[in-house]
């Protein structure tokens, strides 16, 4: 039995441990802030492609036009493990590099002739920071992070203060940093190309972070989202967000059907197809007259033919959906803030258990976004 001298001495540990573990984070993050060097992820050699390594660097100088921003949190993409895949030609082309396009922080330094923001803001990186609005461009579509120098799995970057958006204020840094790829790549295919209205059917292809911000997104609007999934766990919990019917594809392979018969033989208007070369076919074969999907990935592989007369003869459209513009991360988080929206994340990692980060989504063994904190 404790004694309350036992006791009270326990609370007096357990208040002093908060206060230094509290210090301690208070000083790591002042350090990172205004020390010479900083820790950053870069891109290594590796026997199958590329590995990540944790280096010590000089601290970057905010030149013209440009913000030094403190990365508060990252977040991971499927892309991101094609990335450490992708060597053609065995050339390394990437080595030395900053993984991950995603990720939001604070502004902590100023160039010259700054004027979208001021210290201690809370920003975003945008995926492509040259795109800004308007349709892209072939030098702004060479500007993705997360393969060269403006990755974002850093204690500190610099960009172009055009680069950055302001983020919602209800999110955390973890949330924030889920936005710029998965959250922009489902908006854009669901608001700015189909054009998404409430009541209409919207299939969603598993449950990673573009479909399941489709999913939250299309909820939040009115309409009826349908959410496909090889694990029952994962399609029970999608109820729970608002999906209005679910299916496996691995114990139904005729999936699509079962699609259309939640839909009252309607079929679906929208699609967020993530699948490739597996899913397209059948989407198509459900989509309604008038329908639009939107063409994102290639879990299953790229390369199928698109059946133009299963889109001509239902007056349907098709859209190549890459991502979207700072104008559109802007309009994004616009209806983020207005319907107070907040992400799905499966787990937060620490900055020093990236590689695990990596390992876990490779895993599938998770739902909606992985975090990795700094």
């Amino acid at each position: 039995m404790t004694s309350p001298r036992q006791a009270q001495f326990r609370k007096s540990a357990c208040v002093r441990f908060m206060i230094y573990a509290a210090f301690t984070f208070i000083a790591a993050s002042a350090c990172a802030q205004d020390a010479e060097t900083i820790r950053q992820y870069q891109f290594a050699p590796a026997t199958d492609g590329y590995q990540i390594v944790m280096k010590e660097v000089p601290r970057p100088v905010a030149g013209d036009n440009e913000v030094l921003v403190r990365v508060r949190a990252t977040s991971l993409n499927r892309r991101d493990l094609n990335i450490l895949r992708n060597n053609p030609g065995g050339k390394f082309r990437y080595a030395g590099g900053v993984p991950l396009s995603d990720g939001a922080g604070e502004v902590i330094a100023l160039g010259n002739g700054v004027t979208r923001f001021k210290i201690g803001d809370r920003v975003a990186g945008i995926f492509f920071e040259k795109w800004i609005n308007g349709a892209p461009s072939e030098e702004s579509l060479r500007t993705d992070r997360g393969r060269k120098a403006g990755g974002m799995l850093s204690e500190v970057i610099v960009t172009h203060e055009d680069g950055v958006v302001s983020i919602p204020e209800h999110l955390s840094y973890e949330e924030a940093a889920t936005l710029p790829c998965a959250a922009l790549t489902a908006w854009v295919g669901l608001f700015k190309r189909g054009r998404i209205e409430p009541g209409q059917y919207v299939l969603l292809e598993g449950t990673g972070g573009v479909s399941t911000f489709g999913l939250i997104f299309s909820n939040a609007l009115g309409a009826k989202p349908i959410i496909t999934s090889s694990r029952d766990y994962k399609l029970e919990r999608t109820l729970k967000m608002g999906a209005i019917g679910t299916v496996n594809y691995r114990s139904n392979s005729d999936w699509h059907l079962k699609v259309k018969e939640i839909s009252g033989g309607h079929g679906v208007d929208q699609v967020l197809d993530v699948g490739g070369r597996d899913t397209l076919a059948k989407a198509l074969e459900i989509l309604a007259y008038g329908g639009h999907i939107a063409l994102i990935g290639g879990l299953s592989g790229y390369g199928s033919d698109l059946p133009t007369n299963a889109i001509m003869w239902i007056n349907a459209t098709a859209s190549g959906v890459y991502v979207g513009s700072r104008e559109d991360f802007e309009a994004m988080n616009a209806f983020i803030s207005e319907y107070e929206i907040r992400p799905l994340i499966d787990r937060v990692f620490e900055f020093e258990e990236a590689p695990s980060a990596y390992e876990y989504m490779e895993s599938g063994d998770f739902m909606g976004k992985i975090v990795i904190r700094l």
